[in-house]
């Protein structure tokens, strides 16, 4: 290995602190990752109200420490907490801003991202640790790579830090007026893409990261292609183009000291590899929560998802009483998002009361039980930057059926039953008869059991830690130092 890295990883939710979807669990498992590789990694968050100081043992690490807002300063304290055993935790402190019920969906989110941003790069200082690595997550932390290249251009502080971008979802770009600019202190160098004509007049904090980061990423190999046309790119795809010799595709990984079914403790009976055939009282104990019958023999599908259209609801609406009326199989969803979704899957269940169920909520010991219960397991995605549901399905021998689009193409190979491989079902086209065809052929091959059992050993198998990403990771950071240092002309994809 080369010289051990010092990286700052910045995100506005990290598991097990605070969580609203899986940014938050690449936040908590990431660093953890990159900490056993050797590197010194320190994560940074805001601390919000919900955070327990007692609970997680969290120390007071600077007392005061101002932070520039325009022309004021705005005062915070840091926290100090840990990430596994040896990851420390940095948490912006400011009871006016981050002292509310949720994490998100305030008038003001642009001027509490900015300030934890800031008062991220002050505390360094105060701390006396340079960042050979800024790793930056989303919207919440893009104006990070802006300052590097702006404010703090010249601070030697900062001399030899790079910056890495992560977009986890394009979909979700931080877009505001432009008096964040004023707030980020930066208004004097005003907007940055008018060549695209929708992005003209308002600051979009996303595009800034892309522009302005050493090395831009997204959360597998296809996304980052698919993010560079029109279809896909959400109107920074000419951005994104631009960038296209400094964009990689990382694939997620999956914590599997916490996505075990050897050791899961929601589950009815832990199974692994060798002992799958106890899978099964996992099933029926679902059928029993789920007021359906128990049987051994009818296919379960499984869904865990948010109730929208980028998740495939639109055409799974049109068909799934196609399937239901069709076919001898139970459904089982668990989500909350639109309401007439919501409504939806309410009426298929007074329609299918012997097929379907449904639980409109987040419960994350439900969720465990319907990843070990179901045999199938559902996600027809119009988009999807990685997804992390079909790799913990994988792992629990539920069979992922996929539109083959971002991470999912990625990650689940189509099964070919005559030829023997394959661990999922996957279909291309964004249609309801395509997502048909791919469940029917999954029904059909669960009636044979012992192609059946080879799809499922072949999932468990299939790696998707974090180690191996952890290394691309590392790849991304040097390459980004090298760019820093201005000695890269053509890259590769990182290896």
């Amino acid at each position: 290995m080369s010289k051990p890295l010092k990286i700052l990883f910045t995100s506005a939710e990290v598991v097990p602190f605070a969580k609203t979807g899986g940014l938050a669990d690449v936040a908590g498992a990431l660093p953890k990752a990159l900490e056993e590789l050797g590197h010194d990694v320190r994560v940074a968050m805001p601390r919000y109200g919900r955070i327990d100081i007692e609970k997680f043992q969290l120390q007071k690490a600077i007392e005061h420490l101002k932070v520039p807002m325009n022309h004021f300063a705005e005062t915070v304290s840091i926290y100090e907490g840990k990430l596994g055993k040896n990851v420390p935790v940095y948490m912006v402190d400011s009871p006016n801003y981050f002292n509310r019920e949720g994490i998100y969906g305030y008038q003001d989110d642009g001027e509490r991202f900015v300030l934890f941003c800031r008062a991220t790069i002050e505390m360094l200082k105060t701390l006396n640790w340079q960042p050979d690595i800024i790793h930056c997550n989303d919207w919440h932390t893009a104006i990070i790579p802006n300052w590097m290249a702006t404010i703090y251009k010249d601070d030697p502080f900062f001399a030899n830090t790079a910056t890495v971008y992560t977009i986890h979802n394009l979909a979700y770009q931080g877009v505001f007026g432009y008096r964040i600019l004023e707030i980020a202190g930066i208004d004097e160098h005003g907007f940055v893409y008018p060549q695209i004509s929708e992005l003209a007049n308002v600051v979009d904090l996303m595009g800034r990261g892309i522009l302005f980061a050493d090395v831009v990423n997204t959360v597998s190999e296809t996304y980052a292609k698919e993010i560079r046309t029109a279809e896909y790119g959400e109107k920074l795809d000419p951005l994104l183009r631009d960038r296209a010799d400094s964009l990689f595709g990382i694939v997620n990984g999956v914590d599997y000291e916490e996505q075990n079914p050897a050791t899961d403790k929601f589950i009815a009976k832990n199974y692994d590899l060798d002992s799958l055939d106890a899978k099964l009282e996992n099933k029926l104990a679902l059928q029993k929560e789920s007021n359906l019958p128990q049987d051994p023999d009818v296919p379960l599908i499984g869904m865990i998802s948010r109730l929208t259209n980028q998740k495939g609801f639109d055409i799974l609406g049109q068909c799934v009483d196609h399937l239901l009326d069709l076919h001898s199989v139970q459904f089982v969803l668990l989500g909350t998002g639109d309401q007439h979704y919501h409504e939806m899957f309410g009426n298929l269940v007074r329609q299918y009361p012997q097929q379907a169920a449904v639980f409109l909520t987040f419960n994350a010991a439900l969720a465990q039980k319907i990843y070990a219960g179901s045999d199938m397991f559902l996600m027809p995605s119009k988009f999807e930057p990685c997804g992390l549901g079909q790799l913990i399905a994988m792992r629990y021998g539920s069979v992922p059926i996929v539109r083959a689009t971002g991470g999912l193409a990625d990650t689940v190979e189509d099964v070919n039953p005559a030829r023997g491989y394959g661990t999922g079902f996957a279909f291309k086209p964004y249609d309801r008869w395509a997502l048909f065809s791919a469940i029917v052929r999954a029904l059909e091959t669960y009636k044979y059991k012992s192609i059946w059992r080879q799809i499922q050993e072949r999932g468990i198998k299939a790696d998707f830690g974090w180690a191996t990403s952890a290394r691309k990771y590392v790849g991304a950071y040097e390459r980004a130092l090298e760019i820093r240092k201005g000695r890269v002309g053509e890259l590769s994809a990182p290896a």
